[in-house]
C-alpha cells in the first residue's frame, strides 16, 4: 500500500502544481476567499464528498466517510486565505491581484489537501475513519480557525486528532519539522496612547512632554524580558511603531505606541499583558502624563500532542526518510491551528520548502516569497497516510 501511495502522489504531482499556480493567480484576504472556496467546491465536489460551505464565512470543510469505521475521525486542515503584498513581477503564476499574493504558502496548502482529498477518496474501502478536510479561511490575523470551531466545524463528525502542514522556505525542501509541545508562539499586541500637554519646544517646562514619557516606555519595556520573566522561558516584547509629532519646534500633545508580545508558556503570556500595561501606565505617570492602554488578544501558542508527534514521525519516514524529520526549535511567529490544537490532540508540521541552488530563499510574508513544488506531493502523501494510519493519539 505504501508504495502506491507514493506512486498516485507522483501521478498527481502535476495537476497539485497546477492547483497551487491557479490558486497562487487569484489570492484573496481573509474571509474573502469567494473565488478560492468556489475553486477547492468545485473539486471536492467531483471527488463525490459531503460538502458543507459557509463555514466562518468563506470556509468548508468535506467528509469523506469511513464504511465501518474503527474510531473518532481525523480532521486535515489548510488555510484559504492570502496577504496584502504586492508580488514581484516576473512569474508565470503570479499574482493577478494589485496589492494581493500568497506569500506564506496558503495556495500549496490547498493544494496538497485536494490531493490527498483525491487520494482517499480513491481508497474509501481503506479507511478505517472518517476524514474531515478542512479549508479554513482568515488565518493571517483574523481568527478563522476559531470562527469555524464556534460555528462547529468540529461537531460535523466525531474528530479525533488533527493534523496541519505549513510549508516552510527557511528549511530546505525534502525536508519535515516537527515537535512535542510548543512549535510556535501565542501572539498578542497593543496600543499606547501616551498623553501630555504640548506646547513650544522651546519651553519644555510648561509641557507635559509625551515624547520623553514613550522613550522611557520603549526602554522600560525591555525589563519586562530581562527582570521579570524566567530566563528558562522564551518571550518578546517589541515595539514596532512609534508616533508623535509633527515639526521640530513642538512638543505634541500625545505619543502612540504599538507592540507585540510573544509567548509560548501560557503564564508567562499573562505576564507580559500585565506588565506592558504596568510600564506604560507608570512611564507615563513618571512624566506627568497619563495613557491609555488598548490590548488585542492574539493566537495562543501553538502546542503539539506528544503522541500525535510520534504518529507523524513514523508516519513521516517512509515519505521524506527518517534522517529528514527533524525537530525543530520553537520559534516565534503565531498560528491559529493552535485553537484546533486546543480541543483535539494532533500536530501542526512544517514541511520544508526552500531551494538554494533553485534561489528560492525569500522568507514568508515577502514579495519574492516562493515555494519549491517538488514538495507539494510529498504533502499530499504525508496527508494521506496520517487519515490511513490509525494509532493512539
Amino acid at each position: 500500500m505504501s508504495d502506491s501511495i507514493k506512486t498516485r502522489a507522483d501521478e498527481l504531482a502535476s495537476t497539485i502544481v497546477s492547483w497551487r499556480r491557479d490558486l497562487h493567480q487569484q489570492p484573496e484576504l481573509g474571509f474573502e476567499e469567494v473565488n478560492t472556496a468556489a475553486y477547492v467546491k468545485e473539486r471536492l465536489d467531483a471527488l463525490d464528498l459531503e460538502v458543507h460551505t459557509g463555514i466562518a464565512e468563506t470556509g468548508m470543510a468535506a467528509i469523506l466517510r469511513a464504511k465501518n469505521p474503527e474510531g473518532p475521525g481525523v480532521l486535515l486542515r489548510a488555510d484559504m486565505d492570502a496577504l496584502p503584498v504586492t508580488e514581484t513581477p516576473g512569474r508565470e503564476y503570479g499574482s493577478r491581484t494589485e496589492g494581493r499574493m500568497h506569500a506564506c504558502g496558503h495556495d500549496g496548502h490547498m493544494s496538497m489537501l485536494l490531493g490527498a482529498a483525491t487520494i482517499l477518496s480513491e481508497r474509501r474501502d481503506e479507511l478505517r475513519r472518517d476524514v474531515l478536510f478542512c479549508f479554513q479561511p482568515g488565518e493571517e490575523g483574523y481568527g478563522g480557525g476559531e470562527k469555524m470551531i464556534q460555528q462547529g466545524v468540529l461537531d460535523l463528525i466525531k474528530i479525533g486528532s488533527v493534523f496541519a502542514l505549513h510549508l516552510w522556505s527557511p528549511f530546505a525542501a525534502g525536508t519535515v519539522h516537527v515537535r512535542s509541545g510548543p512549535i510556535m508562539a501565542a501572539q498578542d499586541s497593543f496600543v499606547a496612547r501616551i498623553l501630555g500637554t504640548g506646547g513650544h519646544a522651546a519651553t519644555p517646562h510648561v509641557t507635559r512632554d509625551p515624547i520623553v514619557a514613550a522613550a522611557y516606555a520603549v526602554t522600560a519595556l525591555q525589563t519586562i524580558v530581562s527582570r521579570n520573566v524566567d530566563p528558562i522561558d522564551p518571550a518578546v516584547v517589541s515595539i514596532g511603531s512609534l508616533h508623535a509629532g509633527t515639526v521640530s519646534n513642538i512638543i505634541p500633545d500625545e505619543a502612540i505606541l504599538e507592540g507585540t508580545l510573544r509567548s509560548f508558556a501560557e503564564g508567562v503570556r499573562e505576564l507580559l499583558k500585565k506588565r506592558a500595561a504596568e510600564v506604560i501606565e507608570y512611564a507615563a505617570r513618571a512624566n506627568g502624563c497619563r495613557s491609555e492602554f488598548t490590548l488585542k488578544s492574539g493566537y495562543p501558542a501553538t502546542v503539539n500532542d506528544a503522541g500525535a508527534v510520534e504518529t507523524v514521525r513514523r508516519v513521516a519516514a517512509p515519505v521524506f526518510g527518517a534522517e529528514n524529520v527533524i525537530e525543530p526549535r520553537p520559534m516565534a511567529p503565531a498560528e491559529d491551528f493552535s485553537y484546533f490544537l486546543q480541543e483535539r490532540p494532533g500536530a501542526f508540521i512544517l514541511v520544508g520548502a526552500g531551494n538554494k541552488e533553485r534561489g528560492i530563499t525569500a522568507p514568508h510574508h515577502s514579495s519574492e516569497f516562493d515555494i519549491d513544488e517538488s514538495v507539494l506531493p510529498r504533502g499530499a502523501e504525508l496527508l494521506t497516510r496520517l487519515a490511513l494510519d490509525v494509532g493512539e493519539v
